[in-house]
């Protein structure tokens, strides 16, 4: 536009012809003299615009549907191209995600310096979901206790770990994944007021979380996929059955072949125990699981 005015400005100063001054400018005849044609989508851009307006999250497709109501005979193209143009176009909400620096990973020499926990999925015959909580010692690999519901929200959590505290003390330090019972302010304030430190792996790394992920690889093969559970009790006793036989009687190879009891029970003789352990408090090996009790007025 502005190239045509200074033609047109020639033309008037200097009395020179259109011809002469389009030469001069470097500037096409018919781009000087082309008169732009009306805008023919007048009437339909302003509708598009108003029907925008009041469907926000609408898309040009479902706007196009609704402009064809009103009797605009009009391709989905147009429509897309008038959208695109008006700068309509929904905007997508990013999700937010957590951004952790990675928890360092120690060599343990005791037990109960960091204990492990995550979740497995599975289900019963009639397709009901079940969840499984894990929770493994990281030195000397024993299963502390696998609690197995339909349902396992932060406070049956913060339960499970207050029974396994009383039988064998306290942990240093947590390792767990960013999931909301281990994000929650009821387990946060926990671990804080028992000075518990909370380690939680980077988002979309659980190999961060490497012990329990492969104990939770072995639960699978040699547990979940072997049995078929008709209902919650029968999964509850099939897989505490399975506890018991991984901590007394299956070999790991990580610990020298010996079984996590075996292990525990030397490095217990030798005195490498945490001095997480609280007075008063057993430092036994792994324990006969039972059933948690629920807390009267809150639900599992």
């Amino acid at each position: 536009m502005s190239q045509r005015r200074n033609v047109a400005f020639v033309m008037e100063q200097y009395g020179q012809s259109e011809r002469q001054a389009c030469k001069l400018l470097e500037m096409d005849r018919s781009s000087y003299r082309y008169q732009p044609s009306p805008d023919r989508n007048t009437q339909l851009r302003t509708d598009l615009i108003e029907l925008a307006r009041q469907k926000p999250r609408f898309g040009y497709r479902r706007l196009h549907v609704l402009l064809r109501w009103r009797g605009h005979e009009v391709n989905v193209k147009r429509v897309h191209r008038l959208y695109r143009e008006e700068h309509l176009a929904v905007r997508r909400l990013r999700r937010k995600r957590v951004t952790r620096p990675a928890a360092p990973i120690a060599m343990f020499t005791a037990a109960n310096q960091e204990w492990s926990m995550d979740f497995v999925m599975d289900g019963l015959a009639s397709g009901r979901a079940v969840r499984a909580l894990t929770l493994v010692d990281s030195f000397s690999r024993e299963c502390l206790a696998i609690e197995v519901d339909g349902c396992l929200s932060s406070r049956r959590v913060t339960r499970v770990l207050e029974w396994v505290i009383a039988q064998r003390g306290r942990p240093d330090a947590i390792r767990c994944d960013n999931g909301p019972e281990f994000t929650s302010r009821h387990f946060l304030s926990w671990c804080e007021e028992r000075k518990i430190g909370l380690r939680h792996i980077q988002p979309g790394r659980p190999m961060q979380n490497g012990v329990v992920e492969s104990f939770n690889g072995r639960l699978r093969d040699e547990c979940l996929n072997a049995h078929w559970f008709r209902t919650l009790d029968e999964a509850r006793d099939k897989i505490e059955r399975w506890r018991l036989e991984y901590n007394s009687d299956r070999p790991h190879s990580s610990l020298g072949y010996r079984t996590p009891e075996q292990f525990a029970a030397l490095n217990r003789a030798a005195g490498h125990w945490s001095a997480g352990v609280e007075k008063g408090t057993s430092n036994a090996g792994p324990f006969p699981h039972t059933p948690i009790p629920a807390l009267a007025g809150v639900s599992g």
